[in-house]
């Protein structure tokens, strides 16, 4: 990265619950709506609308998977563009913050 080039962190990711769904899923590879819900603690709606700008942005997928009852759950898992965004995120904001220290 230049070093003259001014840092911008990224806008999608630069929002406490997008950041904190993008973590949980780089350490979990995957996780239900319900699993999400439960480990951020927020509402339904709430959830619902963060997971779908970080799907328009395509930094996660969802897919269908059936299980043993044979009923269906959404399964969100990140995108090598979503992985990709909050490497480049993390090193953007270590670099913010070397340089406000």
């Amino acid at each position: 990265m230049d070093s003259l080039a001014p840092l911008e962190l990224d806008a999608t990711l630069h929002q406490p619950v997008r950041t904190r769904i993008v973590a949980f899923l780089v350490t979990r590879g995957e996780a239900t709506f319900t699993e999400l819900k439960n480990e951020l603690e927020i509402t339904d709606g709430n959830l619902e609308s963060h997971i779908k700008k970080l799907l328009a942005e395509k930094y996660m997928k969802k897919q269908k998977k059936t299980g043993p009852t044979k009923r269906s759950q959404t399964i969100y898992t990140l995108t090598k563009k979503g992985t990709d965004a909050f490497e480049n995120y993390l090193e953007t904001l270590k670099q913010v913050l070397t340089i406000s220290f």
